[in-house]
């Protein structure tokens, strides 16, 4: 009699567990597999922008921080992101003096060395154990939208990266046309809906009950579109149309990593670099960096909250290894671990997946791979990034109270029309403050150093009286 095969998914379960707690999917394999490219809308766009304008090289950052990406998988447990340093990166480009590459790694090591000492030192664990919460959702608001409003640009506009402008509308047929980016568009609504979960197992009565039922078959139905690794059948849609839109691409294709090397940072590299880049990333770090992705880690994982000094650490030491080879400066960003959720990573298995994708490309393309991505639909990243920017702004929706609303849209209103994080967190504090101010009790203790008399009643007096005679 021929035995039955082996159960395939209980082979697999038993291999995924030998491997560290970390590392153990939380959702299906492709889930994660899909949850890493979440945040790509973000990634791809920077990078590309920093290897045309800055000559970054694509192969050297594509390795760092693929081994960034593998590393704090393991360390974290969560999909923790690596993101480009977006402020630094901003002024690299934006400005009319472009930086060079030995500027933008000082800018970097700067911001990092910052990172470090206060992570090492305790001093970002109290900021952010003593920073109120609606100010920390105000940054985290106006981060998503900002993510959004940058999103809605790409998908309706053409774009010119290098000089980081909007050009005309985007015409509607065409490879990088509104037609894809809607296509795209909708089929991601239609797969994740708002990005909430349908893998909770109903008990047995409640199955036998839903399968008779319509609203079994409605919740069958969505857990199956949950299960379609949809991001990445969108990137891997993108990376398709590359080659559609330019099949001369292939021939720029150079098999071999690229070529590590120090660079050489000068005292007046460090000096334009910290004074025109690191000192606007640096608030936006400490933040959106360390204490708006410890909070969001802390409302989608809450059994494995990351704690605010292994963050700001970790932010140091990955720029401190990558930053004198030429690496682009990264940070860990709210965004993309909510981008990365949204689209099914539950674990640190899913950025260890685009590590290891990562580095692939590193080492078999190096930076000759920039051609390929110069081909990438924008349209396509604008809808991921759109995405990421939503579900990243939909974390403050837990403010109740009015009062805790208004200073969260505050916050957030300062940081947008600002264009600075710092800004607009200096004004929610000062908010709040006041807020707390209004309502403080002077009755009950010293106010300003005097006390508040209160009459005496007429034993007290009596008593007094009767002191005073004694004493004469």
């Amino acid at each position: 009699m021929e035995e039955p095969a082996p159960d395939q998914s209980a082979t697999v379960n038993r291999w995924f567990r030998r491997l560290p707690a970390t590392l153990s999917p939380k959702n299906s394999v492709l889930a994660e597999i899909s949850g890493a490219v979440g945040d790509l809308g973000t990634y791809i766009p920077i990078v590309l922008t920093l290897t045309l304008v800055s000559h970054l090289d694509l192969g050297t950052t594509l390795i760092f921080t693929a081994l960034y990406n593998i590393v704090t998988g393991l360390l974290f447990g969560i999909p923790m992101p690596v993101q480009p340093m977006k402020s630094i990166a901003a002024v690299a480009v934006a400005e009319s003096t472009h930086l060079t590459l030995p500027q933008i790694a000082a800018a970097g090591l700067s911001t990092a060395a910052v990172l470090l000492i206060l992570g090492a030192t305790g001093l970002m664990s109290v900021l952010y154990r003593y920073l109120p919460l609606p100010v920390v959702r105000g940054i985290q608001l106006s981060q998503g939208l900002s993510f959004a409003f940058t999103a809605i640009k790409y998908i309706r506009y053409d774009q010119d990266l290098v000089t980081s402008k909007s050009g005309g509308s985007r015409s509607w047929l065409g490879f990088d046309g509104l037609l894809v980016a809607l296509i795209s568009c909708l089929f991601l609504i239609l797969t994740t809906g708002a990005g909430d979960s349908h893998n909770g197992e109903p008990s047995s009565s409640e199955s036998h009950s839903a399968s008779e039922s319509r609203s079994g078959r409605r919740i069958r139905r969505l857990r199956m579109l949950s299960m379609i690794p949809a991001a990445l059948i969108v990137f891997l849609f993108g990376l398709l149309i590359c080659f559609l839109r330019d099949l001369s691409v292939l021939k720029y294709l150079k098999f071999g990593p690229s070529k590590l090397h120090l660079l050489r940072i000068t005292w007046e590299d460090w000096k334009i670099g910290f004074v025109r880049a690191a000192i606007p990333q640096i608030p936006l770090s400490i933040l959106n960096s360390v204490i708006a992705v410890c909070k969001l880690s802390g409302d989608l994982f809450p059994d494995r909250e990351a704690s605010a000094m292994s963050v700001s650490i970790s932010v140091g030491i990955m720029n401190f290894v990558g930053c004198w080879f030429g690496a682009m400066p990264v940070c860990h960003g709210a965004g993309g671990l909510a981008g990365q959720y949204r689209f099914g990573g539950r674990s640190g298995a899913s950025v260890v997946f685009l590590g290891i994708g990562k580095l692939v490309l590193g080492l078999a393309f190096g930076n000759s791979f920039a051609q390929v991505l110069n081909e990438f639909p924008i349209g396509v990243l604008g809808v991921l990034l759109l995405f990421a920017g939503i579900e990243l702004a939909m974390a403050s929706r837990d403010m109740n109270s009015k009062e805790e609303s208004f200073v969260m849209l505050v916050c957030a209103a300062v940081s947008l029309t600002g264009s600075s994080a710092a800004l607009g967190f200096g004004v929610g504090i000062v908010l709040f403050l006041l807020l707390k101010l209004r309502e403080f009790d002077c009755s009950s203790c010293s106010c300003f150093g005097f006390h508040k008399m209160k009459p005496k009643s007429d034993a007290e007096e009596e008593e007094e009286e009767q002191g005073t005679l004694l004493l004469a």
